[in-house]
């Protein structure tokens, strides 16, 4: 047997490994979001009136159309007792504005703004978010992007995943109904791709948690050196996981989403998001290398070849029949995700979907392309590890 000949049969056995791996996936996510997701409020795991005290951290920069109405949300939380920690960076920030409207508007709700910040470290973020966290008086911290939207009952549903055991409670991120092909186009990737991999892994024991909406122990946090410890690192949400599941604390997930409602979004601001994502993934994991493989085009071309190869079927009908399995997986997941009808058609979940598949091979080499990244206003260079070091203009 020549080595071209162990070859290929290697490439087939990879084929239909990733076959089984990849539906493995899809089952998985499709039967967690149907079992999980937006449970009703009954079925509530302690009283009310014992739930615990929770620090809001609001790190803001900037405003969009949406934040008020995001920003507002978290001022009518049912929720028995609550503080709202504003963070602004900068004086001149027109979300100070924005800030103090809405602190005039509820009196009554606990909450303060902090202005300034505090330069601990490279990311952006974390030095925004230091005085309020140094202030915040509850156990538990729940820090949450300014583009997030949520509904009275999030806190509590949040709350009740912190039970004995965990240390973490993260919410599967999602996008609101939101008009335009841009807003489409996220939300079927944050309604299929995401929720596959990001599901799976967190069932499979993975950690795979993003920072867009975390309740977390403060006093685990603490225990790893409180945020400072994590101000070195661009994906602090990544580290901060990984410092409490180190201490041997659960990870849950709350039964609804994190809704993301930004009030700007474009098709160029959704690549460039990702294009970071990835950037900051194969920093972090190397493993990530082999992202492209999991997407549907380029699967499918391996499996096909696999499927031709052993069984001699025809490639091209092996590929596109494995890719309209995909694409009514996909469809079934986002509707699942949603808990609820899609504001688009079938037709525009077509066309987003086929985008959004198209795009990935693109995105993931453009990633590898430049190790630097831009965030906020600032730009990085990337190091293998996860830390970063800001790049200073002369």
């Amino acid at each position: 047997m020549s080595v071209l000949d162990v070859a290929m049969q290697g490439l087939a056995v990879f084929g239909f490994l990733l076959f089984f791996v990849l539906w493995l996936m899809h089952f998985m996510s499709i039967i967690y979001v149907r079992l999980h997701l937006h449970k009703k409020r009954s079925e509530v795991k302690q009283p009310f009136a014992q739930l615990a005290g929770v620090s809001l951290l609001k790190p803001l920069k900037g405003v969009d159309p949406n934040l008020i109405s995001n920003l507002e949300t978290f001022f009518t939380l049912d929720y028995p007792k609550y503080e709202v920690l504003l963070c602004v960076q900068d004086q001149d920030d027109p979300a100070v504005d924005v800030c103090k409207k809405l602190l005039g508007k509820y009196p009554n709700v606990d909450a303060r703004l902090f202005i300034g910040g505090k330069k601990v470290g490279i990311n952006p973020k974390i030095n925004n978010l230091m005085p309020g966290y140094e202030g915040a008086k509850y156990g538990l911290v729940w820090i949450c992007d300014s583009g997030i939207r949520v509904k009275p009952d999030t806190l509590t549903d949040l709350t009740n995943q912190m039970t004995e055991k965990v240390g973490l409670v993260h919410g599967l991120p999602y996008v609101a109904d939101r008009q335009g092909f841009a807003a489409t186009l996220e939300q079927v990737y944050f309604g299929t791709s995401h929720p596959r991999s990001y599901i799976s892994a967190n069932v499979t024991g993975i950690k795979c948690v993003t920072g867009m909406s975390c309740l977390m122990r403060k006093d685990v946090l603490d225990q790893a050196g409180g945020l400072v410890a994590f101000a070195q690192y661009i994906a602090e949400d990544y580290f901060m996981a990984k410092a409490i599941a180190d201490r041997g604390w659960k990870f849950s997930m709350a039964t609804q989403v994190a809704l993301q409602n930004s009030g700007s979004y474009s098709i160029g601001q959704f690549q460039s998001r990702m294009i970071r994502w990835t950037k900051l993934r194969i920093n972090m994991l190397p493993g990530t290398v082999l992202e492209p493989v999991s997407e549907c085009f380029l699967a499918s071309l391996i499996i096909g070849w696999a499927a031709h190869h052993v069984f001699r079927w025809d490639m091209m009908v092996f590929f596109m029949c494995h890719c309209l399995a995909w694409f009514i997986s996909d469809y079934i997941q986002l509707t699942g995700v949603q808990g609820g009808p899609l504001c688009f058609s079938k037709l525009d979940f077509a066309v987003a979907w086929f985008i959004r598949e198209s795009m990935a091979v693109q995105i993931f080499l453009s990633a590898l392309w430049d190790p630097t990244i831009s965030w906020r206003t600032g730009r990085y260079r990337l190091r293998c590890g996860g830390t970063a070091e800001e790049i200073l203009d002369v």
